[in-house]
């Protein structure tokens, strides 16, 4: 350990492994970016931005990363239920950099809306 980072092999993480990183990033110092597409959904929703955190912090990855528009980073659908979600669970779509101990929100989603994810309503 050389100032909390290990050296492992690079993205695309296992759904276990991502899990664990994901939320070792946002239990610790860490900079949230936020797209504004995401800010909107969570508004639409009802959501606050804490819920997405709390998303970040508990949440688990079941499916493989995903490339991202950005060569070399790789997004990841975590999900878990809020304190404000009224007992749905909540997708978040992240891209994570363990290097740059950054977390970038793309976009949330009910876990239910999640096969028709191309059409907002």
């Amino acid at each position: 350990l050389d100032n909390g980072k290990i050296d492992e092999p690079p993205q695309p993480w296992s759904p276990a492994r991502a899990t664990e990183k994901i939320r070792l990033l946002a239990l610790g110092n860490f900079t949230l970016v936020m797209t504004k597409h995401a800010r909107e959904q969570l508004s639409a929703r009802g959501l606050l931005s804490g819920d997405a955190i709390h998303v970040l912090k508990n949440g688990h990855i079941y499916d493989d990363g995903q490339t991202s528009t950005r060569p070399g980073f790789y997004k990841y659908r975590m999900e878990s239920s809020t304190p404000n979600s009224h007992s749905r669970t909540l997708r978040v779509v992240v891209v994570p950099s363990a290097c740059e101990n950054t977390l970038k929100i793309v976009t949330v989603m009910w876990r239910d809306e999640g096969s028709n994810q191309g059409n907002a309503n």
